[in-house]
Formats: C-alpha cells, sequence, structure tokens
C-alpha cells in the first residue's frame, strides 16, 4: 500500500507497560505507584468459571503509565484513543483531568497535547466498575455481568493540528447502476485553525493502490458534505457475495494533509411487512444474541477472538445475522462480520430498567456514539434504540429515535421489548416472544395463557395493531429451557426441538422477518440469576465454544448437504440416561434427504425427515420413533448394548456417517485451533479448544477431567493454568505476542489421555 505523507496521523499501540492497583486515591492521581506491569485488554478482577463473586468487579480500579516525551510531538496533536473501558472513565495527565467517560461500550479519547512536559509524564486512570444508576445498563438487575478494567486496546495518536475525525459515506441508490454517495467529513481541529483544503477519494485495489482519479470536494469549515458520483461496476454486498471496497479519504491543504481508510459494502436493507429483502430479494433472518464476555477473563479478549466468534456464528453454526446483546461490541467483531457477510443488529446499553433524566440523556449519547462509531459496515442492518425489555416511555424513545434517524437515515430503527401492545416509535417491531414454555408456568398464571404449546404469537396479537408492520423476533427460549451441555439427553432433545419449533414458525410466517435465538453462547450472571452457579446456561454453545446439540439445529438449517452435510443424531447413545431406557424418540439434525440407521448387525432401516411436523423447515430432522423399529428389533431393557450407525443420503448417495459404540472409552483428546483471521495484529488471543473422543469420535459427554496448561514462549495464558473439562470439553486462550513460535502443553490429570501439545506460530 502507499506509505502515507509524513503529516499523517501516526497510530501505535499503547497496551504495553501499565502500572495496575485495585482501589483509588486521589492522591495517585500525581504520585507515580509501584509495581509490576499489566498488558492490556485486561480485566481487573479474573473469576473463576463458576460460583465467582460479580461484586470483586464493582469497586474502583487504577492503570497508570509513565510516558515520556519524544520530539516528534512538538507541533502535533497528541492523544490516547480508548475502544472500551468499563465503567465510568477519568483520565489524567500529569495531574490536569483530560477525559471523563460515563460509558463502557463506547470509544473515547484523552487529548494530551496541552498538558505534556519534555521528560516523564504520568497518566493516571479512575476506572469505577460499580453499578451506577446514571450509567446504562444499570440501575436495575441485569442478568449478565459487566467486567471492569480497559478491556480493549488503547492507542497513541499522534496527529498534525487539523485532523480528519470521521466520515460517513451514505449510498444514495445502492440498487442504481452507478453509484452516488453522500459524502460527510468531520475534522478535529482543537486550536482552531483556518481551514482551507479539499477532501479527496481514491477508490483502491487489494494492493492499496488507486484505481482511476480521485473524486473530492473543497472544505472551508471543520466539517462538509457532498454528493460525489463514485462510479459504475460495483458488486452488491450480501452474505454470499460480502464484496468491500477500499477508499482512502485525505483532507489535503498547503500546510499539511491527513488521511484514513474505510472500506464499502454497496447494499439495500430494508425490513417490510411482508419479510426483511436484501438488495431487493426476500431473505429469512436465522440469528441468535451474542454476548462478548469470555470465561475467566471476562470482556478482556482482543481483537482475533472478537473476530473468532463472528466466524463461529456464520461458519460453523450457519446463522446470517446476530444481535450484539446488549451494547455496541468490538470494531474487531463488526469488521469481521463486514467481511464474511453476517447481518448485524446493534443496539444501545441497556437491561429492562428505565432510570433518571441523567440516565436517559446519556442513552440518547450512546445512539449517537455508537452510529457514529460504526455508520460505514455495510453488515449494520438496523439500529436497536431502545432499552432491551424496558416499559415504553415515549418522550424518552422519540428522543432516541430521533437521534438515530438524524445521523442515519438509511437504516432503519428497532426497540426490543418483551412486552405486549408496546407504541410502536421505531421502524421495525422488535419483540422477545417467550411462549414457548408459557405452558409450563404455575397454576396461578395459567388462566392468562390458556393455550397449547405454541412457538411464536402472531405479530398481531402482540403489537395489538390491525395493520401488519415489518416484525422480527429478537430472543426466544434461553431463560425458558436453560440447558447444560453434560445434561441428559432428555433434556438436550427437548432444548433441540424448542429451537426447531420456532425456528419453523418464523419461517411460516411471511410476516415474520426472522428470529434470533438466546443465545449463541453460555455467560457468567450475577446470582439473582441463572443456575445458582453464576451462569445463565443459555447457550446453544458453552462459555468455551463448544457446540450444545441445539446449535446443530442452526447449523443443519444453515447450510445445504452440498455445503457441508449435517448429521448429529441427539443422543449420548447410552441405553439407561433415559427414564426407562433407550434412545427414542432420536431426533436427528440433519441436512440431508434420508437417514439409514443400523443398529449392530441387523439391516438399515431408512427414515425421512420429519416435513409433517416440521413443513416449513428447510431441513427438518429425522424422528426416529421406537414404534418404527419393527418389533422384532425393538430394543429393551436388559438386552444386550449394540453398536449404531447412521448415514445420510443426498439423491441416493452416502455423503456423511456417524457410528456410535456400545462401549466408549477415552481414546483421544481433540485439539482444535482456529485458523487466524487478523494476520496484521501484534498479538492475537488464540482459542485452543479440547474434545475428549471416544474410539468411534464421539465426544463423551460425562467426562470431567482437569487439564493442567503450559505455555512456553512470547505468550500469554489467558486464565488459569489448570481449567475443567466439562461434559467432554475445555477452551482456553493463550495471547501471542508477535512472530516467534510459541509451544502450549497440555496433560489430564487423570492420565488417562497422552499429553499433547500444540505449535501456535511454528
Amino acid at each position: 500500500m502507499t506509505s502515507p505523507p509524513a503529516s499523517c496521523t501516526s497510530r501505535a499501540l499503547l497496551n504495553t507497560g501499565w502500572i495496575f492497583r485495585e482501589g483509588f486515591d486521589p492522591a495517585w492521581i500525581t504520585l507515580p505507584l509501584p509495581g509490576g506491569t499489566v498488558r492490556l485488554p485486561h480485566n481487573a478482577v479474573d473469576l473463576p468459571w463458576n460460583y465467582g463473586d460479580e461484586t470483586a468487579h464493582q469497586k474502583p480500579f487504577t492503570y497508570q503509565r509513565i510516558f515520556h516525551w519524544e520530539d516528534r510531538f512538538a507541533g502535533q496533536e497528541v492523544a490516547l484513543c480508548f475502544e472500551g473501558a468499563m465503567a465510568a472513565t477519568k483520565i489524567w495527565v500529569n495531574g490536569h483531568l483530560v477525559a471523563d467517560h460515563p460509558d463502557g461500550y463506547t470509544p473515547f479519547e484523552a487529548r494530551l497535547t496541552d498538558h505534556l512536559i519534555e521528560g516523564e509524564n504520568l497518566i493516571t486512570i479512575a476506572i469505577d466498575g460499580a453499578e451506577n444508576s446514571d450509567i446504562p445498563p444499570f440501575g436495575g438487575r441485569i442478568d449478565y455481568l459487566t467486567y471492569a478494567g480497559i478491556y480493549r486496546d488503547v492507542w497513541l495518536d499522534v496527529r498534525p493540528a487539523i485532523t480528519i475525525e470521521n466520515v460517513k459515506i451514505e449510498i444514495l441508490d445502492p440498487m442504481a447502476d452507478t453509484i452516488t454517495a453522500k459524502v460527510k467529513v468531520w475534522l478535529s481541529n482543537p486550536q482552531g485553525k483556518p481551514v482551507a483544503g479539499a477532501i479527496l477519494l481514491d477508490r483502491l485495489d487489494k494492493h492499496g493502490d488507486p484505481i482511476g482519479d480521485p473524486v473530492g470536494f473543497p472544505l472551508i469549515s471543520d466539517e462538509g458534505e457532498a454528493e460525489l458520483v463514485l462510479g459504475a461496476g460495483f458488486q452488491r454486498w450480501s452474505p454470499n457475495n460480502p464484496v468491500l471496497h477500499t477508499y482512502q479519504v485525505t483532507y489535503k491543504a498547503e500546510d499539511g494533509e491527513d488521511s484514513l481508510t474505510l472500506r464499502l459494502g454497496i447494499r439495500k436493507a430494508e425490513f417490510r411487512p411482508d419479510g426483511f429483502f436484501l438488495n431487493e430479494q426476500p431473505l429469512k433472518i436465522m440469528g441468535l444474541n451474542r454476548h462478548q464476555s469470555f470465561p475467566h477473563v471476562g470482556y478482556a479478549l482482543g481483537p482475533e477472538a472478537q473476530a473468532q466468534d463472528a466466524d463461529v456464528l456464520k461458519f460453523e453454526l450457519g446463522c446470517n445475522l446476530v444481535r450484539t446483546s446488549h451494547y455496541p461490541q468490538s470494531k474487531a467483531f463488526l469488521d469481521r462480520c463486514d467481511e464474511i457477510g453476517l447481518l448485524v443488529f446493534e443496539e444501545i446499553p441497556g437491561w429492562q430498567h428505565i432510570g433518571g433524566e441523567a440516565f436517559k440523556d446519556q442513552s440518547v449519547k450512546n445512539v449517537e456514539a455508537m452510529i457514529r462509531r460504526d455508520w460505514n459496515h455495510p453488515s449494520i442492518v438496523l439500529w436497536g434504540v431502545r432499552i432491551n425489555e424496558s416499559p415504553d416511555d415515549n418522550a424518552f424513545y422519540e428522543r432516541t429515535n430521533a437521534m438515530a434517524r438524524a445521523l442515519d437515515p438509511t437504516r432503519q430503527t428497532g426497540g426490543v421489548r418483551c412486552i405486549t401492545d408496546s407504541q410502536l416509535l421505531e421502524d421495525v417491531y422488535t419483540m422477545n416472544d417467550f411462549v414457548l414454555g408459557e405452558e409450563h408456568l404455575p397454576e396461578f398464571l395459567q388462566s392468562r395463557i390458556n393455550r397449547p404449546r405454541t412457538p411464536l404469537r402472531d405479530q398481531r396479537e402482540v403489537t395489538g395493531l390491525t395493520e401488519i408492520v415489518p416484525y422480527l423476533v429478537t430472543e426466544y427460549n434461553g431463560h425458558m429451557y436453560p440447558t447444560k451441555i453434560f445434561d441428559g439427553e432428555e433434556r438436550q432433545e427437548e432444548h433441540v426441538l424448542r429451537h426447531l419449533e420456532v425456528l419453523d414458525a418464523a419461517h411460516a410466517d411471511p410476516h415474520i422477518a426472522g428470529s434470533i435465538g438466546w443465545c449463541m453462547v453460555d455467560y457468567n450472571t450475577h446470582a439473582d440469576f441463572g443456575s445458582g452457579d453464576r451462569i445463565c446456561y443459555h447457550g446453544v454453545m458453552t462459555m468455551g465454544r463448544a457446540p450444545k446439540f441445539a446449535a446443530m439445529a442452526y447449523a443443519s438449517q444453515g447450510f445445504s448437504a452440498s455445503e457441508r452435510p449435517i448429521l448429529e443424531p441427539a443422543t449420548h447413545w447410552s441405553f439407561g440416561d433415559r427414564k426407562v431406557g433407550g434412545v427414542f424418540p432420536l431426533v436427528i439434525l440433519t441436512n440431508c434427504d434420508a437417514v439409514t440407521f443400523h443398529y449392530g448387525h441387523d439391516e438399515p432401516l431408512t427414515f425421512l425427515p420429519a416435513f409433517s411436523r416440521f413443513p416449513h423447515l428447510p431441513h427438518p430432522p429425522v424422528i426416529i420413533e421406537a414404534t418404527d423399529i419393527p418389533e422384532d428389533k425393538r430394543i429393551v431393557w436388559g438386552q444386550s448394548w449394540r453398536d449404531g450407525l447412521f448415514t445420510g443420503l443426498v439423491s441416493g448417495q452416502t455423503v456423511i456417517e456417524r457410528r456410535f459404540v456400545a462401549d466408549p472409552v477415552p481414546t483421544a483428546l481433540e485439539i482444535d485451533v482456529a485458523p487466524l483471521i487478523r494476520t496484521q495484529d501484534a498479538y492475537q488471543d488464540r482459542m485452543i479448544r479440547l474434545t475428549a473422543r471416544d474410539q468411534a469420535g464421539n465426544r463423551l459427554p460425562f467426562l470431567m477431567d482437569q487439564i493442567a496448561i503450559t505455555v512456553d514462549g512470547p505468550a500469554i495464558l489467558q486464565g488459569p493454568s489448570t481449567i475443567p473439562m466439562i461434559g467432554g470439553v475445555a477452551a482456553f486462550w493463550v495471547r501471542v505476542l508477535g512472530d516467534e513460535a510459541v509451544t502450549v502443553d497440555m496433560q489430564t490429570a487423570s492420565g488417562v489421555f497422552t499429553p499433547q501439545k500444540v505449535s501456535l506460530n511454528g
């Protein structure tokens, strides 16, 4: 790529050399603290896998750093740029307060320019992890944790006096042959210097070289806009073709210049009463909600781990959309969604509670900060401008909607609620519909339900409106049927069926844009929620990103058999795991045309997908009832338990097989290290997932061993050096620093598996 002029902004990570202390004393603002250093992103208090004390985060913490003057700072603007810190943050430089940011999820910066001295400079940062009622999402109860600390990257920017602060490229007609855009530019000009220059846009090829001549417009103030013809021949961005076009935007003046690079995706996204349309084509949304938390280290994993979650959603689970519940998430996560074609519903922080005027004012600011940060991401198709599951407050939500529409008229707004007959101020009625499972409510509540098992309600019952409106189901299942990866297979099977029933109902109704399940992964929580061990087991995956059977409910719908054949019988293949015994009814998650089943040496039986029960799913499961087995072949108590073999057929040909053994024994410890996504980063948080397998390659669902981990090389183990295997799986992250080889050794406490070794960067 063409090197930027010397006068352009210089940006470097400032993640090292930070002294960390629990607590805060005003004397520390000017008093250098002793102690060892930590590396950012950093979690103030690491928690155990479960039974952690959430109050350990709810207190003040201090970060401090000696910052040395460099000659290149002379005559330049110098700033620290924070991508995220939880929750209320104040920053002092040499005793001067330079930043005060009361939000845990949006970026902010501290201007150092006027307070730096030649020599040593002292930066002190106070982080308050308390659940301050003036700061969303706090003030009520929230069913997830917010982890104190500087948990995203910090950058040092050295800039000219006038620089580009932000750019918005607003495509006027994405479906036109020739693309015209309204380009808006904001300059950072803290010294108030006169502006006399031009904005130039260069389209770049994959090597970073310009394509054709630049387009632009003159700029004589700190902000400006113009309509520019970008040209013709652009491919449109979509989940199947996530093509991105790179532009270098330059402010050029006689006394200097500044530039930044951004990526565009040309697409039209619209929620209508008859569904969701992308580039004028209908697309049924099938997604999951995502929390950005990880075991032990909370939020404090870097861009690589964030990007990997996007890949899991798209390529492992087959989703086409993710909701960033319930706050703006990492830029790296959104960048990856752009790159792979994963749609995004992004929303402001909050959970059920609406606070006082200070809280509301901060929420409006959060809408602005979220949209200004993320408006160039083609993956984002909906702005969430309502506190999740909050009551109506028309005056408040008129303000959040007005802010979103003023900032970005190209996208619609949604506001997630769990109440019916809610005032629709947004463009899309977004609803958490937990009706499935309400039939099991206590008897004294049954009178209000009075309905059979129902996957989803008709939208008119929910909205109270006579007309059909744009409508999206944003949560279901979750707390209605929490399921652990080591639960018995009857519960696992019911978990699977509940997800399939909602997906089928969403596909059946053309007036539902789609459905977003609760949720991607289990997560740590407050004592008021979860299963008593401070975990909400609501995910289709564990906190360690290991799939439960329900994960394959999504993958079986998200992929065709030609893309990725799926064959996942929801069974542990043991006779005595269910009450009375046996494995029937047996739900087999698949995208194949048919499934054959061999039991022992019996002749195979062929079964077709359950179209009668799931008529609207792209790929219904195969369901085998006990009565589907010939009477003389049925499995009864006391018989010798035998092996099982399942094959998936497409056009009569076997495309996938699954074998189960009657006598599983620990045989192999499988190691999975995902391919590196962000090779350009200075460090990468790499996930290593371990799965205990039997002699047929199946996970051992009840194996609970301990894994001892040793890391050799320039790397940091994120979390404890000994971790449990839960349900036959374990996962941990290693922060790899640079390009040198890193070796990770893993050994089970039982010694049942041979010690394993994996090389990172080797």
